[in-house]
């Protein structure tokens, strides 16, 4: 690394290394500390709890595996889930973290420190985001320089595209995915830098540990194959290609194959062919540069250009063939799903329900990377200079993560890390650049004598690999003139623009006069960097550290209120309802009721049985007649809802329910018809104006049931349509009212049991009503005749 500043001579190149070798540790030490502290907003605010949905389930298997151990949690058959059908825990899970938990569980207990499961649960996600600015830095070191994996580890640190999955109580797969993402491709960039086996090997370990703890691992699956492609296309093929990528493909795939729920998916889905493809082509071109050094050029070109032909041909069929057969699946809803955003919409509206799936916002990218992304550009570019084989990978990565990150706002998790190292490549050559004081040597033949004696003759500045080298002398009094007298935005582009630009000595001099330029560039530099910190920390204690099942609003004073309508509701139903009651909600909550309330649920997050929760989006959108007979057939006991009308909750089950009613018409479409839930206009309206079908549908009426006798003969609202609500509300025939929370958010009702007297049950509820007004207002006795 280039020094900017010479240092004292008495200083011997080992205490300068060890020196600036500790300086990096107590660096990463603090960055490593701030990522982990901008974690824990969540804890410090609200309490150490899970958080979201999807880690209820995951706790709730990680406390079986700690309390029960490895092989019951392998073998572990869960009855109370998909009621009736249950579900084999252990086949259908990525069980990495869970099994990361468990070590750090036992690993802590024989030490004898008593930690609770739940702690631990809590904590990981903060505790291994430390790990992935290390990762980051060792990565970003590969492609520049140890200056730009500082600054790659700080962004990564508190960037909050990776915090927002990452925080506190996010017991998810994406809690340890990004470290094992980063440093997996940090050991493919070695073995492919250094040739070695070991690395490859390291390389396919990770890639398994990647496998074992998060879906997305079809990311790596594609991205190490797309990577050696393209240099086996820039005719870069070389052993170290050839050593990384074939032990990293032979180790990887079976190692991947040993996590149940993966099985045979590396070998027999088309998801998984193209690192299969490419490896069979690195064997060819292998075995043709071998053929090459023992036959003459004319015959190795003929035996070449007949090999590719037969072999792709050859190729091409069998894949044809094997998957017409179906030996190998085709690509599924969620693949296409990535190419047509609209096809979910059609075809797989469970898919396209998530809100997690839908398109990006161009804010989002503001919001989750600020400055980072308009730099990132740069660092992409400033790869394009020396372009090793890892800055292909960069250029790779960088593309197909922009592009999968636009389509889908889950996927803004992987653009993160690139970048944040593409900018800190580019952040790190403009400092390399305004730091350097050497200012360059302007040639007499230029500059005039009278002046030539007055400048510094001075060697160009020296910069870094990617992107300082290109410094030279600039010209003229003009131009010095110039250079010290331009604003902070267009020394900026200076800056940039000298990094980018290749040496020619036959050109004229460049390069940076002028303490005053330097300093307004470093000066506006460490503003943005400064700024960045402050939206970072903003962003994170303000919009990704809330527990979604502890809402926070302001008081008129200033002071926070706590809405603990989640819990509060969980807790009724764990302590008032048999343990083998069956609640059935929409699945969103069907993990936290299972991990709050301890219940049975017909549906949860899984959402394995597309049928299954059509059933339920038929029950909630149907009349109370047609619905009935499906709670009863399923033993519901109790129907959960989440309604946010009274305190303006946006994401209550009435803004979902459109998605309840798509889902059901994808199974029973004569039935269940969209169409019918919108007025003649196209409106999707809860006041007088809405159509009869959604007003007699079962979640309007669970919604809004007694709503109006909230507002004491006063016209009711809903403050999250902000529409007027009927004023003679709803009634309900076939279920009991059992508890709706303070707030309102959560309400409960009761199945009713069938009539004894084998009367439906809206007759029976008449004829209830009826005798009550007669005992209230008894006829005027006549009086007798005389």
């Amino acid at each position: 690394m280039p020094l900017a500043y010479s240092l004292p001579s008495n200083l011997s190149p080992a205490t300068v290394a060890n020196t600036s070798s500790l300086l990096r540790i107590i660096a990463l030490s603090l960055i490593s500390g701030a990522a982990i502290a901008s974690r824990l907003f969540a804890v410090i605010n609200f309490e150490s709890i899970i958080h979201e949905f999807d880690p209820w389930f995951n706790y709730r298997a990680t406390k079986v595996l700690a309390e029960k151990g490895f092989y019951e949690f392998w073998n572990w058959f869960d009855p109370t889930a998909w009621y009736p059908l249950g579900r084999v825990v252990g086949g259908t899970i990525y069980p990495g973290l869970m099994a990361t938990s468990g070590v750090i569980y036992n690993v802590l207990h024989a030490l004898h420190l008593p930690v609770d499961i739940r702690n631990i649960c809590v904590l990981l996600a903060p505790g291994f985001s430390a790990l992935t600015a290390w990762s980051t830095y060792m990565f970003t070191k590969e492609m520049k320089d140890e200056s730009a994996g500082l600054l790659a580890a700080a962004f990564i640190g508190i960037a909050p595209g990776y915090i927002s999955r990452s925080v506190a109580g996010s017991y998810d797969n994406e809690a340890i995915a990004i470290f094992l993402l980063m440093f997996t491709f940090y050991c493919w960039i070695k073995a492919l830098k250094t040739g070695s086996a070991f690395f490859g090997t390291l390389t396919a370990l990770f890639y398994f540990y990647m496998v074992a703890a998060w879906g997305g691992y079809a990311f790596i699956t594609n991205m190490i194959p797309l990577h050696a492609l393209t240099l086996i296309l820039m005719g870069r093929f070389s052993s170290r290609l050839y050593v990384a990528y074939s032990s990293w493909y032979a180790i990887g795939t079976l190692s991947s194959m040993q996590v149940p729920f993966v099985g045979f998916q590396p070998v027999r889905t088309s998801e998984h062919m193209a690192a299969l493809g490419v490896f069979g082509l690195l064997q060819i071109v292998a075995f043709a540069g071998m053929v090459r050094t023992h036959v003459s050029s004319k015959q190795f070109q003929s035996i070449l250009y007949s090999s590719v032909i037969v072999i792709g041909l050859v190729g091409a069929l069998a894949f044809g063939g094997l998957t017409y057969k179906g030996w190998i699946a085709p690509w599924t809803g969620r693949f296409y799903s990535l190419w047509d955003t609209g096809y979910a919409k059609k075809y797989i509206p469970i898919i396209a329900s998530v809100s997690e799936h839908q398109p990006t916002a161009w804010p989002s990218f503001f919001m989750d990377l600020q400055f980072l992304i308009f730099i990132f550009p740069a660092g992409v570019v400033l790869c394009f200079r020396e372009l090793r084989d890892e800055h292909v990978f960069v250029i790779i990565y960088a593309l197909v993560a922009s592009y999968f990150a636009g389509v889908m706002v889950r996927l803004m998790l992987t653009l993160t890390p690139v970048v944040c190292v593409a900018a800190a490549v580019a952040f790190s050559s403009l400092l390399d650049t305004y730091l350097d004081p050497v200012e360059p040597a302007v040639s007499e033949a230029v500059v005039p004598s009278t002046e030539a004696d007055s400048a510094a003759a001075a060697s160009p500045a020296s910069g870094s690999s990617l992107g300082t080298d290109a410094a030279a002398p600039a010209t003229g009094k003009k131009a010095k003139k110039a250079a010290a007298t331009e604003s902070s935005a267009s020394g900026l582009a200076s800056g940039l623009i000298a990094a980018l630009s290749p040496s020619d000595k036959s050109s004229k001099p460049r390069g940076i006069f002028g303490l005053d330029t330097r300093s307004l560039v470093i000066f506006n530099a460490f503003g943005m960097l400064l700024f960045f910190v402050l939206h970072c920390t903003y962003v994170t204690s303000s919009a990704y550290s809330s527990p979604s099942v502890v809402l926070a609003s302001t008081n008129p004073d200033g002071s926070q209120h706590i809405i603990d309508d989640f819990r509060e509701a969980y807790y009724w139903l764990r302590q008032n309802t048999p343990e083998d009651a069956v609640v059935m909600s929409w699945w969103d909550y069907g993990y936290q009721i299972a991990g709050m309330a301890d219940r049975p649920t017909l549906v949860d997050n899984n959402t394995w049985n597309n049928t299954h929760i059509a059933t339920v989006g038929k029950a909630m959108s149907s009349t109370e007649e047609v619905a009935y007979p499906i709670l009863r057939k399923h033993d519901v006991e109790y129907v959960l809802v989440i309604f946010g009308g009274l305190i303006g909750y946006s994401g209550d089950d009435i803004n979902k329910f459109l998605w309840m009613v798509r889902i059901a018409q994808g199974v029973w479409p004569d039935e269940i018809q969209e169409p019918n839930y919108f007025t003649p206009k196209g409106e999707y309206r809860i006041d007088d104006a809405a159509p009869a079908t959604m007003k007699e549908s079962l979640m309007y009426k669970m919604s809004y049931y007694r709503f109006a006798e909230l507002f004491g003969g006063q016209q009711a609202v809903d403050r999250v349509r902000g529409q007027q609500v009927p004023k003679t509300g709803p009634t309900l025939d076939h279920l009991d009212e059992a508890f709706t929370s303070e707030n309102w958010i959560v309400r409960i009702y009761q199945v009713k049991k069938e009539d004894p007297l084998g009367r439906d049950l809206k007759s029976a509820n008449a004829f209830e009503q009826g005798k009550k007004r007669k005992k209230t207002k008894p006829l005027a006795r006549r009086k007798a005749v005389v």
